[in-house]
């Protein structure tokens, strides 16, 4: 899926929503918990009623591969179930993988060989080799992170050299690597003031804007500065919709939840004039 692919979606849905799948299994509803699969069948749920309404689905892989084969089976599961159903919809594996040439290329074949995810997150600090042996798959994304929205970020990604901050240095350098077509960038929805700046350095890549909802992130603020005209943002939810609810309506509820983060998305996507 390229660039402009990924556009047309949007604008079909009217969203730009991605939904994250941190799906605990100490956090879905107990009666699923009889199921030979819960977490597979909680996400399950999940996809089949969000789906109308996101454009991208996000796994962290932290809360699979927690519980060893059986983890991988479930997230493995959860994948190809999206890939079969809804083909349309763009897959990260937020993975934030990173290291040396070729262990990176184990973990690429793993995520975007192996398994039929579209993109995964990874992390820079190791430099271009790290990040590459991830670029050399047609149609797959790094997503690279640059600015993220834990409190953390301020021991490095702020640090100032010569009047480059970390962070804008990553953004600078790392475009050589990919293109709009196979590269985005991580921006935490708490640092959305950060936005504006942002785009003055990567004006046509995508962004995926995590931390909107339960972690406190603005989407009108995500929107006002993100937006570019080929929309250029991914901005994730999580926890405000797959654990809306914990009732046997649980995945009514999460509907409900996406339908109305993508009415404001529609909204703001309209003020743009892109739909």
């Amino acid at each position: 899926m390229n660039h402009l692919k990924l556009f047309e979606n949007i604008v079909k849905k009217h969203s730009f929503l991605c939904v994250g799948l941190d799906s605990e299994i100490e956090k879905i509803p107990s009666f699923l918990l009889k199921e030979k699969d819960p977490v597979f069948e909680f996400n399950k749920r999940i996809i089949d009623a969000t789906h109308k309404y996101s454009v991208a689905y996000k796994p962290n892989v932290a809360f699979y591969e927690c519980y060893g084969a059986k983890g991988w089976t479930s997230l493995e599961a959860t994948v190809r179930y999206i890939k079969e159903n809804y083909p349309d919809i763009f897959v990260i594996a937020d993975a934030k993988r990173g290291d040396i040439g070729n262990t990176s290329k184990m973990y690429a074949k793993a995520f975007l060989e192996n398994m039929p995810f579209d993109a995964i997150t990874v992390a820079p600090y190791m430099g271009e080799d790290s990040v590459t042996p991830f670029l050399s798959y047609n149609d797959k994304w790094v997503v690279l992170l640059a600015l993220t929205s834990n409190k953390g970020a301020d021991d490095f990604q702020y640090h100032d050299e010569d009047g480059i901050k970390l962070f804008q240095r990553v953004l600078s350098i790392s475009q050589k690597w990919g293109t709009i077509n196979n590269m985005m960038y991580v921006v935490g929805a708490t640092r959305a003031e950060m936005l504006k700046d942002i785009r003055k350095i990567v004006p046509y890549h995508f962004l995926l804007v995590p931390g909107v909802g339960a972690q406190g992130g603005s989407l009108e603020d995500v929107s006002r500065y993100g937006l570019n005209s080929k929309c250029g943002l991914l901005v994730n939810s999580s926890r405000g919709i797959i654990f809306a609810d914990n009732s046997e309506n649980f995945d009514k509820v999460a509907g409900e939840k996406a339908r109305e983060i993508q009415l404001e998305m529609e909204k703001y996507l309209s003020e743009r004039n892109l739909i």
